[in-house]
């Protein structure tokens, strides 16, 4: 996906683990659930969702249940 122009894009590197805890957790849960005071903040947790599904460079999507359990500490 190529950033547009008046989109600006900001990098971030996350330690494997808590990518994983973190995708797991959007895969999860229901974003209707989620308190929310503006519609923009549910759309920024679906777009976080879909760029792990397709442009981390780590397949986390793959993770296995041992790795997230380990991951979330239980």
């Amino acid at each position: 996906m190529e950033a547009e122009p008046d989109l600006p894009t900001v990098n971030l590197r996350l330690w494997r683990a808590d990518a994983i805890v973190l995708f797991h957790w959007l895969d999860t849960t229901d974003l209707n659930t989620v308190p929310i005071t503006h519609p923009a903040q549910k759309q920024a947790l679906a777009d976080v969702l879909s760029r792990f599904e397709w442009a981390a460079d780590v397949d986390v999507t793959e993770a296995t249940a041992e790795e997230v359990t380990r991951d979330m500490g239980w």
